[in-house]
């Protein structure tokens, strides 16, 4: 039997994550929801349309009443309302109508344009999280948000949106380049470091097991990363109040992703605002400094940058004032009290926000140093 983790709302049961290999058990977990009466749609980008379309394809072309593929370019910069209203084109021409079922094949880019797409198409549609990404498999697809980018203003248009379903094909994650994996881990990372300190141990103590992707390991860590983030969602599924704690990292390092044109992936942009956070959660008193170096220097052997050149602070602090996290004139900046623990602060001043990232700017006087 796979291993399960169920999300509930109001104690209610409202989707199962499955645990899986393979996609040899897609079909069985799909016909609960009726899928002989439905056409089905899958979304990826084309670098996973390529890779995995073909399989999900034959494990549920006769299972359904039809199945097509809608592919876009990968990247972040298809992630825009073009790419949404190309997805809507597709799906009128093809007529499907709101019995039907949208599957994100993909990582999180994918994963959040279904969703949106599922939330809006036909006033809303079912759809289904096929996560592919360690990113994806950790943290977007687990807690129904979805949306899209906006003049590459980051998730700025969007909608919370539960699946009905998320299921991890855990070997997908063989196939993903280096710097596509360990950008994930960023969010693993995240979850210790906010909401459980053994499990930011466990990350330590099995890191060789991490990077070689064994899979009885990638499937203990990804289970447990997304049970710290159940505990969170359950909560707060729309985000009035603790569910912010999730954007530890993100405030500066959404800015750092915009002011750098996506050249940067998220993790590895996220890696660099923990960074910024835990000094200013440290500059505060509220974290040791010996544990702040520990915290900076643990995304090193996971292949995250903790310092980055030719940017303007003053440019990634003015991109934080147009973050989504903003309430009025309060920026909700997410510290941490120790490690395991986070809290939200909206106290936080442009002074200890431009120490943050200065902390993390790799100027040409370090050089000389």
């Amino acid at each position: 039997m796979s291993q399960r983790l169920t999300i509930n709302q109001n104690a209610k049961p409202i989707y199962d994550i499955v645990y899986e290999h393979d996609f040899g058990r897609l079909a069985e977990e799909l016909e609960k929801f009726e899928i002989h009466t439905k056409k089905l749609c899958i979304i990826a980008d084309s670098k996973v349309n390529g890779l995995y379309a073909d399989e999900v394809c034959e494990a549920l072309k006769d299972k359904c009443k039809k199945i097509l593929v809608f592919s876009f370019p990968d990247g972040e910069k298809s992630k825009n309302l073009d790419t949404i209203q190309n997805i809507y084109k597709f799906l009128i021409e093809n007529k499907y109508d709101r019995r039907d079922m949208l599957l994100a094949l993909g990582g999180g880019v994918t994963g959040d344009m279904a969703g949106f797409v599922a939330a809006t198409y036909l006033r809303g549609i079912d759809f289904v999280q096929i996560p592919t990404s360690l990113l994806a498999q950790v943290d977007s697809s687990i807690g129904g948000k979805t949306g899209v980018d906006c003049d590459q203003y980051k998730n700025m248009v969007g909608a919370f949106y539960m699946p009905k379903l998320v299921y991890m094909n855990l070997s997908t994650l063989k196939t993903l380049d280096d710097r596509q994996y360990y950008s994930g881990m960023a969010e693993v990372m995240k979850h210790g470091l906010i909401k459980n300190a053994n499990f930011y141990e466990w990350i330590i103590d099995n890191m060789y097991e991490i990077h070689d992707r064994d899979l009885e390991t990638l499937e203990e860590m990804v289970l447990k990363s997304n049970t710290c983030k159940k505990i969170v969602v359950e909560k707060d599924p729309t985000e009035k109040g603790e569910r912010a704690i999730l954007n530890f990292g993100h405030t500066i390092g959404h800015a750092i992703e915009k002011a750098k044109n996506f050249e940067l992936l998220h993790g590895e942009c996220v890696a660099l605002g923990c960074v910024a956070a835990a000094y200013i959660s440290w500059k505060r008193d509220l974290i040791s400094k010996d544990e702040y170096y520990e915290i900076r220097d643990m995304f090193v052997p996971f292949n995250l940058p903790i310092s980055i050149e030719n940017i303007d602070p003053e440019e990634i602090f003015a991109l934080t004032s147009s973050d989504k996290k903003m309430e009025g004139e309060h920026l909700k900046f997410i510290l941490l009290k120790s490690v395991g623990k986070a809290m939200i602060d909206k106290t936080v001043t442009k002074e200890e926000i431009l120490a943050g990232i200065n902390e993390i700017y790799f100027t040409d006087e370090d050089w000389d140093e």
